[in-house]
């Protein structure tokens, strides 16, 4: 009797799901500096870092995030329309600015089709994908808004998160790269050649939100963010405060 009451114990702990100790995070590739120590303040918060685009399919097909963070208000609207988060958690906590770099040495490059071009050579242009992530999208939209884009876009090296693209530029793999300025914090291997103006672009938005099924242990490390501490982090990374947007 023993023994079949030890085999049906074993029997029905290998069928239950195994429970999760920690708070799963999906988070935009950008966030990862003040995220990582932002997570530092509570325990058992587990992050896993990607493109926005391929954080929202993954949460879409059932990845068991407790809390989303995004980098573009489209992808979080495909969750909110999907059930995937709970909407009355979703908030902008951050903003951005949208940057041209080049190495650490190179100069101030004027945002016009002759001195890019001029600074490319036969090189290429690093920047997220232009149909998915959400620093490839702004830039495309950046470059169709200053006439840019037609002379550039067979220059693109599109890779899978704007962190790609600054490595790729970093490592001198290319010559220029388009990213967000608080990526530019990370490394003295790259320089800011310009500043796309803020209009030529949708405002660059970071969303979040508790999952559908989050754990109630997510709740505080989502409110954090946009209290006074969570935000001091994020500014001394070179996020600046969530804009105010009118849908």
């Amino acid at each position: 009797m023993k023994l079949r009451a030890l085999l049906l114990g074993l029997l029905f702990a290998a069928a239950a799901p195994a429970a999760r100790a920690e708070v799963l995070i999906f988070a935009a590739a950008s966030l990862k500096e003040p995220l990582d120590q932002i997570a530092a303040q509570f325990d058992d918060v587990v992050i896993s870092y990607g493109g926005s685009g391929t954080l929202a399919r993954q949460v879409g097909l059932g990845a068991p995030a407790d809390i989303v963070l995004l980098a573009n208000a489209d992808w979080m609207n495909v969750l909110v329309e999907d059930g995937q988060v709970q909407v009355a958690s979703v908030a902008d906590f951050a903003s951005n600015r949208l940057v041209l770099i080049g190495v650490q040495e190179a100069a101030p490059v004027a945002l016009r089709a002759d001195t890019i071009t001029a600074a490319l050579g036969n090189g290429r242009i690093a920047v997220g994908l232009t149909e998915a992530v959400p620093a490839g999208i702004y830039a495309k939209a950046a470059l169709q808004s200053l006439d840019l884009w037609e002379a550039t876009r067979d220059q693109l090296a599109e890779v899978d998160n704007v962190r790609a693209a600054l490595a790729l530029v970093a490592r001198r793999q290319v010559p220029l790269g388009i990213v967000y300025r608080s990526d530019t914090r990370i490394t003295d291997a790259v320089s800011e050649l310009a500043v796309f103006p803020a209009e030529s672009h949708p405002p660059i938005r970071y969303l979040g939100a508790l999952a559908a099924g989050a754990d109630p242990a997510a709740e505080p490390i989502l409110a954090y963010l946009s209290g006074a501490e969570g935000q001091a982090i994020l500014a001394a990374s070179g996020f600046l405060p969530p804009q105010d947007v009118v849908e």
